[in-house]
């Protein structure tokens, strides 16, 4: 089990609001929308390799399918 990120599951309203508070403190309100636009790339960039990697095992299981089937039918021919 996962538990270096357990803990987000448990936070409430308020305790966002102080995280978010600190990130201001500590970055400004300037950087915080370059940061959060860098934030939005970088899960945009997961997403889009996690379904990159999903379309490769899905393909791959249908190409051994489609070979132990065409296998299969030769060995029924003999």
């Amino acid at each position: 089990m996962n538990t270096s990120l357990a803990f987000i599951g448990g936070l409430g309203g308020q305790e966002m609001i102080v995280i978010f508070l600190i990130v201001l403190l500590l970055f400004g309100a300037k950087k915080l929308p370059e940061l959060a636009r860098g934030v939005g790339k970088s899960m945009g960039e997961f997403k889009k390799a996690r379904e990159d990697f999903e379309r490769e095992i899905t393909r791959s299981e249908e190409e051994v399918r489609v070979k132990e089937a065409a296998g299969k039918e030769a060995h029924d021919k003999a």
